[in-house]
């Protein structure tokens, strides 16, 4: 069972996930994307496979496509500074989905998208990471069991989104 997880209460604290992460010059713009095909299981709860950015344990980003508590697939973003909001978005009825995330150094934006053509807004927000930050990719299992997810399509690119509410 691994996680990346700081509740706010600290009951559910759990930084044991497993990334692979690659440095990224956050002064300059990138993208990262990815088709993510998770290892949904009928127990388990918030498998995900998650794009994300991380600076250190308690300074992190993941974007999930995540099992819920009802067994549905959403679209699940989650920050932490210190602690970790955890937003649930869409519900999909698909096996995968393109997940990204975007910076021009400024603002970072999330986006998923059904085709990995028309992308939608997950979240968008300052970017407050130093200069010096790891990109990269993870497959969590929190629960129970385990997590093998699908990575394809995976890129890491220099370039700049033009639109942040429409995530190209």
């Amino acid at each position: 069972m691994s996680d990346l997880f700081c509740d706010p209460d600290g009951k559910l604290s759990n930084t044991s996930l497993p990334l692979l992460l690659t440095a990224v010059d956050n002064r300059r713009p990138f993208t990262l994307t990815a088709k993510v095909t998770p290892g949904f299981t009928p127990e388990g709860t918030y498998n995900a496979a998650n794009p994300m950015l991380y600076a250190s344990p308690v300074l992190w980003q993941k974007l999930c496509f995540e099992q819920d508590e009802r067994g549905r697939h959403r679209i699940v973003s989650m920050r932490t500074d210190s602690t970790s909001d955890d937003c649930n978005h869409e519900r999909l009825d698909v096996t995968s989905v393109y997940l990204k995330i975007a910076s021009d150094g400024h603002t970072v934006g999330s986006y998923y998208s059904a085709d990995g053509k028309t992308y939608e807004m997950v979240r968008v927000y300052k970017n407050v990471y130093p200069d010096h930050l790891y990109a990269g990719i993870a497959s969590q299992c929190p629960v129970k069991g385990h997590c093998l997810s699908l990575f394809e399509e995976l890129t890491l690119s220099q370039e700049q989104i033009g639109d942040f509410r429409m995530g190209s």
